[in-house]
């Protein structure tokens, strides 16, 4: 693949102004793309267009079919076409199930779920006119497994595949891929850091120095999955490399998840 896999091509990301889906959209930039994002927090998601060479920002909730079109229409305001979409938006709230409050478990459903297939579907209506493009869920691992304690976001993923299976289907003979990555635990990242560690220490009764390695033990080559894992996934699906791909959630778990 050469250093510009992506060399004049489109892309819309959501949730890029943190973590991984910024991490994404720097790599997006790096490969050629012209990048627009949109993210519910505008400021940070400006900082990071202005830091890429092309790129625009937007303020976006991906629960909002007004808000995605505006975000759509941006893109091809400034650029003509979107020939990239990648789901990235999605959040997480951990607890055990005769707790949880139902409108959390709402929240991460239609972040999640409901999210993925309105951002979908905009971009698909705009990928049609050109009968081609590349639609990138990340999912995770726990789309493939069950996750205790954790069943709003297990749900929601799960649920992701098999949207992205049925759209893969649908917009086959149109040219559009449509494929999910299922990341393992990227536990470097802020989402561990600032938040998830700290939930699962108080969930499970023990410190946060013992969940990162119970976690880090539970995969079979011993470390936590990093960005560039990720990032490196989502370029050959973006990329004609895999023009024969579509359906497929695919797992980079480092052999944590084999299915």
């Amino acid at each position: 693949m050469s250093c510009k896999a992506l060399e004049g091509k489109v892309a819309v990301i959501t949730g890029a102004a943190q973590g991984l889906g910024e991490a994404l959209a720097i790599r997006l930039d790096q490969e050629g793309c012209k990048v627009v994002i949109g993210d519910i927090n505008i400021e940070k998601a400006q900082e990071v267009a202005d830091s890429l060479s092309d790129a625009y920002a937007i303020k976006t909730d991906v629960t909002s079919e007004e808000s995605v079109e505006a975000l759509m229409n941006l893109a091809e305001e400034k650029f003509g076409k979107i020939d990239i979409l990648v789901s990235n938006a999605a959040i997480l709230i951990a607890g055990a199930t005769p707790e949880f409050d139902i409108s959390k478990w709402q929240l991460v459903m239609n972040v999640n779920l409901l999210g993925y297939f309105i951002v979908a579907k905009a971009a698909s209506k705009r990928m049609l006119k050109n009968k081609k493009g590349s639609i990138i869920q990340i999912n995770s691992k726990s789309g493939k497994k069950g996750s205790s304690k954790n069943s709003a976001y297990a749900a929601s993923k799960f649920g992701g595949i098999g949207l992205t299976q049925s759209l893969a289907l649908e917009f086959a003979e149109d040219n559009i891929r449509v494929n999910a990555i299922c990341p393992g635990n990227l536990l470097n990242s802020p989402l561990w850091t600032n938040s998830l560690y700290k939930q699962y220490a108080k969930n499970q009764g023990i410190t946060e120095e013992e969940v990162k390695q119970k976690y880090i033990n539970q995969v079979p080559m011993k470390r936590g999955c990093e960005y560039d894992d990720v990032a490196n996934l989502m370029v050959f699906l973006a990329s004609d490399q895999s023009s024969y791909m579509t359906g497929q959630a695919i797992n980079v778990t480092g052999g944590q998840q084999m299915d």
